[in-house]
């Protein structure tokens, strides 16, 4: 289609799509980006979104919740729920733990609250554009797609988990983190090393968003009563994978 083919110059190495009624923050964004050599559309509204998703094929939508047509995890909900995994952050002024979770249950991929700095939106932009890669890396390796326990068997091509004959739904990055978790069994992780290795930065601060995806992973593992306690918590330090069959070991 002609016009998705000039949305963005020839010399951008990725395109990013901002949704943002603030025109004075969707420019200062869209500045601060393209200097990174990104290319970046802007768009007003849900319907706007839409339209330009369905024409326009990106690597990373920032999006507003507070948008004149609706909430912005709407989008992100909607996204998810047709199979689309491009990476999602959700850039808000909401920023109790409850909103935080409401995004991230939506499927975001990460939750930045207004007001922010243009350093930290650039360093959180460029880890989630690493992390897309790499997961399309992964899924280009066959040979390394699937770790087997006695009963749980994490597909790293497909990106399912199965637990004791029960298919577990995980969010994108619930399954990062239970995977990174596995492929490193009994190794005890800080929340600061779970954050930079599984969201690709490290600030101190967000380590709750490391604790909000371990309870909603346990939670869904809790389902099947034989992989209820495959995360543990090691206190003081923070969690570790326990094979299962092995969990009486500390």
């Amino acid at each position: 289609m002609n016009g998705t083919q000039k949305l963005f110059a020839d010399n951008y190495s990725q395109q990013i799509l901002i949704v943002e009624d603030e025109p004075d923050l969707a420019n200062l964004v869209k500045l601060n980006l393209n200097t990174l050599n990104y290319g970046v559309a802007h768009r007003t509204t849900l319907q706007q979104a839409r339209e330009a998703i369905e024409q326009h094929t990106f690597d990373l939508i920032l999006i507003d919740r507070m948008l004149p047509d609706g909430d912005g995890i709407m989008l992100c909900q909607q996204l998810r729920e047709s199979g689309q995994t491009v990476p999602c952050m959700i850039l808000t002024a909401k920023d109790s733990e409850a909103d935080i979770v409401l995004g991230l249950e939506a499927g975001a991929d990460d939750y930045l609250v207004k007001p922010f700095s243009v350093l930290e939106l650039r360093a959180r932009v460029k880890a989630l554009l690493r992390r897309s890669h790499h997961i399309e890396e992964q899924r280009e390796k066959p040979q390394e797609d699937q770790l087997d326990f006695n009963g749980i068997t994490i597909n790293c091509t497909t990106r399912e988990v199965i637990a004791f004959d029960t298919s577990l739904e995980l969010t994108a990055r619930e399954f990062d983190l239970l995977l990174y978790m596995a492929q490193h069994p009994k190794q005890v992780f800080s929340r600061m090393q779970l954050l930079e290795a599984v969201w690709g930065y490290s600030y101190t601060g967000y380590e709750h968003t490391v604790n909000s995806h371990i309870n909603r992973l346990r939670a869904k593992l809790s389902h099947c009563s034989s992989a209820a306690d495959l995360v543990k918590t090691v206190w003081g330090v923070g969690y570790k994978f326990t094979p299962p069959g092995q969990q009486a070991s500390h």
